[in-house]
């Protein structure tokens, strides 16, 4: 893990850029399948504070971003239930690059290729500070969450499980 003066931009810098948040970023050796334990061990903080970016969909098939802790998983059901819909799922792995515009493994929440409804688990607000994903594998953001529910319209559930 380094923390670096300059990467190249990616979608979601440039939107971070577009409308002036600070952030700090990181660069982790992407481990496949290493997932956010990996990216917590190599920045030295608590997986708790690691944010996954995940695309659901509702029995429409209309996509939604999902941001959550990454030692917790989502119970689809209670977000079904606070969506007001029927049925959520997960997106197909193969399919979700077509609604982000990312790489499984990169996706961040800011400057998808589709515009998606974003919900964020409560206690994530409760930081001063998350790490996210900044657009490509390894490369980690450090920034404020409540700039997800300013700048995304981000709305607040309580889906969290113990992962």
């Amino acid at each position: 893990m380094s923390k670096s003066k300059h990467i190249s931009e990616t979608p979601a810098t440039q939107f971070l850029k577009k409308h002036g948040v600070l952030y700090d970023e990181y660069i982790c050796e992407y481990i496949e399948h290493g997932g956010t334990a990996e990216t917590a061990k190599q920045l030295g903080v608590d997986e708790h504070q690691i944010i996954k970016t995940l695309i659901v969909e509702d029995e429409m098939g209309k996509p939604h971003i999902i941001l959550m802790h990454g030692d917790r998983e989502v119970s689809t059901k209670n977000l079904a239930r606070q969506l007001k819909t029927k049925k959520i799922q997960m997106v197909d792995p193969m399919q979700a690059p077509k609604h982000s515009g990312y790489q499984i493994g990169g996706t961040s929440p800011f400057g998808t290729r589709k515009k998606m409804p974003v919900w964020i688990e409560r206690t994530i607000l409760d930081y001063e500070n998350i790490y996210i994903n900044g657009g490509r594998r390894g490369y980690i953001l450090r920034l404020n969450p409540n700039v997800i529910v300013d700048l995304l319209g981000a709305t607040p559930v309580e889906v969290a499980i113990e992962g």
